[in-house]
């Protein structure tokens, strides 16, 4: 589905360069005309950041929660009042469709995603939507993010008393609300507020001291946390498992592995207690000196053999030219790779500690008396 995302009247602001125009960041500011001093703003400091290309829908209706609970990879039921949650939606075989965020406040669920998943997103859910007494219908709505920890400083500006804990979210005055993501930094803020305020709250937040700051900064702190971001850092063999959204010891995922009865079940748990992924996301350093960046979707070759998906490439303030990438899982971390023309090497740190047997594994050894 072709979707055309009208241009944010935030890159009207001066000094703003819009995002390049067939990537998915096209319709608001890259950056302000100094990438990485926002990056450290966004770092060190507090930097906000124009992300009102998301699209936003809400979902009213007595059943909302057990409904949506239903169909999607999350334990949602019970998400209490101003509580939030990454979720997904999966095909019959665990392959990831749909990546969101949800918010549970004053009796409506708020739901944002990539603006070109957007409106496939809200025509599923309508469509699943049955006997259910549940209502999904887009919003006029935007995004705006603030990034580091002087985000205590913006109290007095942003009209609350403190700043919610991770995962929570707490009222704005005009309407709207303020919620705390766990990423892409340890201090990450999305204002999701009327589309008609987006100005205000630009003017009002720039005014109290915050930099303003393009995707690129987003961008590369997001690469450096290891966050994925759907359509770039997946394809349409991705399961989640994968792409980090199982939930793990920090709490933080997109899967919740106690519950049932959703699409894409089967695989999710078959994975989860027999099996490993066969790929794995990864951080990648690529050569500083090459001439040109590879691209996202490119092939990732070791000795000249395919090894995996190139996905988001990011110039980072502190690491350079850094990547995300889908790599098989039985390729050394110490491998010498290309990204497309560009050599390229695994961050050691990036690789996840999986070695550990699981559960299901282990009670088959049981039953077989190993």
């Amino acid at each position: 589905m072709s979707v055309v995302v009208a241009p944010s009247p935030l890159l009207a602001v001066p000094g703003a360069v819009a995002g390049f125009p067939d990537s998915p960041d096209a319709a608001v500011a890259w950056h302000y005309g100094d990438p990485f001093g926002e990056q450290r703003a966004a770092a060190q400091r507090v930097a906000i950041v124009d992300r009102s290309h998301r699209f936003v829908l809400t979902i009213t209706g007595k059943e909302r929660l057990s409904w949506l609970h239903t169909i999607t990879s999350q334990h949602v039921a019970a998400l209490a009042d101003g509580r939030s949650a990454e979720n997904l939606d999966l095909d019959l075989n665990g392959r990831v469709l749909h990546h969101f965020v949800q918010t549970e406040l004053a009796e409506t669920v708020w739901i944002d995603t990539e603006a070109e998943r957007g409106p496939e997103l809200l025509a599923f859910l309508q469509k699943m939507v049955f006997w259910a007494d549940a209502k999904p219908a887009a919003a006029e709505y935007a995004v705006l993010s603030l990034l580091g920890p002087g985000a205590t400083d913006l109290t007095g500006a942003l009209g609350i008393p403190e700043l919610p804990a991770v995962l929570a979210a707490v009222p704005l005055p005009g309407g709207g609300f303020l919620r705390r993501m766990p990423w892409p930094t340890a201090d990450s803020y999305d204002l999701v507020i009327p589309r008609e305020h987006l100005g205000d709250w630009w003017t009002k937040l720039t005014g109290a001291g915050a930099t303003p700051a393009g995707m690129w900064a987003f961008e590369a702190l997001r690469v450096a946390a290891l966050r994925p971001r759907i359509g770039l850092d997946t394809d349409e063999r991705t399961i989640p498992h994968e792409a980090r959204w199982i939930g793990g010891a920090d709490e933080y995922g997109a899967v919740h592995l106690n519950k049932g009865c959703y699409r894409g079940q089967e695989t999710v748990a078959r994975v989860h207690n027999l099996g490993k992924p066969p790929r794995q996301l990864l951080l990648l350093h690529l050569d500083g000196s090459a001439d040109a960046r590879p691209a996202p979707g490119e092939d990732v070759t070791a000795g000249g053999r395919t090894v995996g998906r190139l996905g988001t490439v990011i110039d980072h303030y502190e690491f350079g030219p850094i990547a995300l990438a889908l790599i098989k899982r039985a390729v050394p971390a110490d491998a010498a790779l290309t990204a497309g023309p560009t050599a390229a090497a695994i961050d050691p740190d990036s690789v996840p500690a999986d070695d550990a047997p699981q559960a299901g594994r282990l009670a088959v050894d049981r039953l077989r008396g190993r």
